[in-house]
């Protein structure tokens, strides 16, 4: 969940950085020879002894590799020389180490290293620098991430391909305050890189044939085969690791079912936040229903608010909306890890909706207006729900929602009193999840039922509140983002879950696409999905040919 976001602001890094750096990539600051060495040694066993360096690496067959360089003077001098009027603290507080990774001669990724990497005193006192880049499991240690995500968010998997290359990496001081400013070169190394070939399987590579028994009409509309193909490839050789499944729907039938890590048409699959959304649905058919009055309802209209901790008036304002479109104003966000509300602190506890309601609110933030993260919140509307509808939450779910739409095979996840958990989690085939895309896209329409009611559904998928983690909008519940392809524009709604998952609901192209993945927690699994829709999935169905 909060994974997720943080993502999307890595994404965000990215770009600031390759945009405000060219200046890293000049000619004109490389010295002559080496100063930065590379290992294939294990480290983490060695002991201490003449490290053993190496100018080549095998990608995919090497399993370790790290990089050593030695300063002259500490990073903080380089910092000082930067930004010269700030103080220690400030520095330390604003600047770090910048590393440009450059293949074949051609800038491909550059990160200005998070200034909470590293402890202070390797900042200030120490002159040789090891870091840890490759390694066969993933490590606890910013330098496996930096190596991750210049591989694979910023997109250096895709320029080494196949072959031989040579990889250089380039250390430099910044220093963001306001403008970010960039220190002279401190170390720089030449690696000479094989890619390895990963074989396949051709069966993993060939488009999957759609099995009879669906639940749904297959479409005989075209689509760019090659292009399907070439993404099976890619997910074969973990290019897009942990994708289980990819279900297109156009016009309302079925146009592509692939499976792939195990998984099949049966298999029930944990698409983490994207089931917050179903709490949106059953909301919107509540009220529909005269069991809740509208969503302009407040907290205290259910709950007595004085009985908790932390009350203020300010509590007595939230609404029921401002939970849906995440900007309640509770002092919760799921992006910052020192939030008192992160849902990491949540789910030790044993009353979840004790644990929002005793949360103090965010004296920075203004109910309705200031986007934050907060999965507790949504724990809190499936309790109101639970508590107004008529046999509960999980019970009028399938009575409601799921037997209209056919949906017969799925597993809840609790909270600690038995409800079902509207923080996500409900287990779903990939082709009911389809089923509930194409209900928003039939605008709330199912086989002539109007199951949750049209205005709802527009309400739903529309651009509720501004968020600041990727520049988009957020409904109730639902993304909005705009894929281009071909200079061309696409709008979508989408639910999104930790691991990669998404249901994706565009507005003016007539597909709904789910995609299911297990990607948990790894920084690349919504960049990965991105990457998906954005060169394989859209353009091949874009693509009549």
């Amino acid at each position: 969940m909060r994974i997720h976001h943080l993502l999307l602001l890595v994404t965000l890094v990215i770009v600031s950085c390759k945009n405000s750096t060219a200046q890293s990539s000049k000619e004109s600051d490389i010295s002559e020879g080496n100063t930065l060495f590379f290992s294939k040694a294990d480290f983490s066993k060695k002991k201490a002894a003449e490290p053993v360096f190496s100018d080549s690496f095998t990608l995919n067959e090497d399993p370790y590799l790290s990089i050593q360089f030695t300063l002259e003077e500490p990073l903080i001098r380089s910092l000082e020389a930067v930004a010269p009027g700030l103080s220690e603290a400030e520095l330390l507080n604003s600047g770090n180490f910048q590393f440009s990774f450059l293949v074949d001669g051609e800038v491909v990724y550059v990160e200005n290293l998070n200034t909470g990497a590293g402890l202070p005193p390797s900042k200030t006192e120490k002159l040789q620098h090891n870091i840890r880049l490759v390694a066969p499991h993933q490590l606890d240690y910013w330098g496996w991430y930096l190596w991750m995500k210049f591989m694979k968010l910023g997109g250096g998997q895709d320029v080494m391909d196949e072959g031989d290359h040579v990889l250089r990496i380039e250390v430099r001081s910044y220093v963001q305050k306001g403008a970010v400013k960039i220190g002279e070169l401190l170390a720089q190394g030449n690696l000479n890189l094989s890619v390895a070939e990963i074989v396949v399987d051709p069966s993993l590579v060939s488009l999957q044939e759609i099995q009879p028994n669906s639940g749904w009409e297959i479409s005989t509309a075209k689509f760019d085969t090659k292009k399907i193909e070439a993404l099976n490839k890619k997910i074969a050789q973990q290019r897009f690791e942990n994708i289980n499944g990819i279900v297109v729907i156009k016009e309302g039938r079925i146009l592509l079912e692939e499976y792939f890590n195990g998984e099949s048409r049966e298999s029930l699959h944990n698409p983490r936040s994207v089931g917050k959304t179903i709490a949106s649905s059953l909301l919107g058919i509540a009220l529909a229903e005269n069991h809740i009055s509208d969503e302009h309802m407040r907290l205290k209209d259910f709950y007595d608010l004085k009985s908790f901790e932390n009350y203020s008036p300010e509590k007595d304002a939230v609404t029921l909306k401002s939970i849906l479109t995440m900007s309640s104003g509770f002092l919760g966000d799921d992006n910052d890890y020192d939030s008192p509300g992160n849902e990491e602190n949540m789910y030790p506890t044993a009353n979840w909706v004790k644990f929002a309601l005793d949360l103090p609110m965010d004296n920075e933030k203004e109910m309705g207006e200031d986007f934050a993260y907060f999965t507790a919140g949504i724990v809190v509307l499936g309790d109101i729900i639970h508590k107004s509808v008529p046999g509960g939450l999980v019970n009028y779910a399938d009575k409601k929602l799921f037997q209209p739409l056919g949906i017969t095979n799925y597993r809840w996840q609790y909270t600690p009193q038995k409800v079902g958990n509207t923080a996500g989690g409900i287990q779903l085939r990939a082709l009911d999840f389809a089923k509930y895309g194409q209900l928003y896209k039939n605008k709330g329409l199912w086989h002539g039922a109007q199951l949750v009611p049209s205005n709802w559904v527009e309400k739903s998928l529309s651009k509720q509140i501004a968020q600041s983690l990727d520049g988009g909008h957020y409904g109730y519940l639902f993304w909005n983002k705009t894929y281009t392809i071909d200079d061309t524009e696409y709008e979508v709604s989408y639910c999104s879950g930790n691991g990669g998952n998404k249901i994706f609901i565009f507005k003016d192209i007539p597909f709904v696409v789910v995609i299911t993945a297990s990607a948990y927690n790894l920084p690349t699994a919504h960049p990965n999905v991105d990457k998906i829709m954005r060169d394989y999935v859209l353009p091949a169905v874009l693509n009549q040919e």
